[in-house]
Parts: structure tokens; C-alpha cells; sequence
């Protein structure tokens, strides 16, 4: 059995240090996309159809508004000053400890219990 379910979000982010146009703030549409599978299903009073399915993709909605709409950066990549003005101006940041790439956020995302 395999359920799929999707989400997405909108944020800016840079890639410190990378010579080309990444090394500026612009933004993306990020998408994910959670596949649960099992061989057997559920059944449990508590379950519906035998499936927590409503779980997963709650769970996977909630991360998306976290990120949604919001300045992606990673730790120590800009100067403490920037930061305290873009704080001022009430910007939505999130800070990470890996580089803000699709690849380490698939992986961090997976990592997630």
C-alpha cells in the first residue's frame, strides 16, 4: 500500500560563497512530496479505513507553513548588522545549520521523525 500526499511553500534564500546569480537573494516554490508505504494497514478503532493518512498530511502541511513565506538562511553566512536591520524591518527569517540547498533540505526533511 502507498499513499502520497504534497505541499508546497514560498521563501527566499542565498547560497553563500557560490559564484553565479545563487549568491543573491531570490526565492522559490518548494514542494514536498511525502510517499508512506507499507505492506499491511492498520486496523485500530482510532484508525480510519485503516489508514492515519490525515496525520502525514497534516504533519507535512504544518512544516510547509513554517517555511512559507520567509528569508532561509544559513548560520553565520551574513553580517550580524544585516541581520539586525533585516530584524527591524520584522522580516520572517529562518536559520539553518546547513547550506539552504534542495538537496540538504530533502535530506533534512527525511531525517524528520
Amino acid at each position: 500500500y502507498q499513499l502520497k500526499t504534497q505541499a508546497s511553500f514560498d521563501s527566499a534564500h542565498f547560497l553563500s560563497g557560490y559564484e553565479g546569480k545563487c549568491s543573491n537573494i531570490h526565492g522559490h516554490r518548494w514542494k514536498l512530496e511525502v510517499t508512506v508505504q507499507s505492506e499491511t494497514l492498520e486496523q485500530t478503532a482510532d484508525s480510519r479505513n485503516g489508514c492515519r493518512f490525515w496525520t502525514v498530511k497534516d504533519d507535512i502541511k504544518k512544516l510547509a507553513d513554517e517555511f512559507d513565506h520567509s528569508l532561509i538562511i544559513e548560520d553565520g553566512t551574513l553580517k550580524e548588522k544585516t541581520v539586525e536591520a533585516l530584524k527591524e524591518e520584522n522580516f520572517k527569517m529562518i536559520f539553518v545549520d546547513f547550506r539552504p540547498t534542495a538537496e540538504s533540505f530533502a535530506k533534512i526533511f527525511f531525517m524528520i521523525e
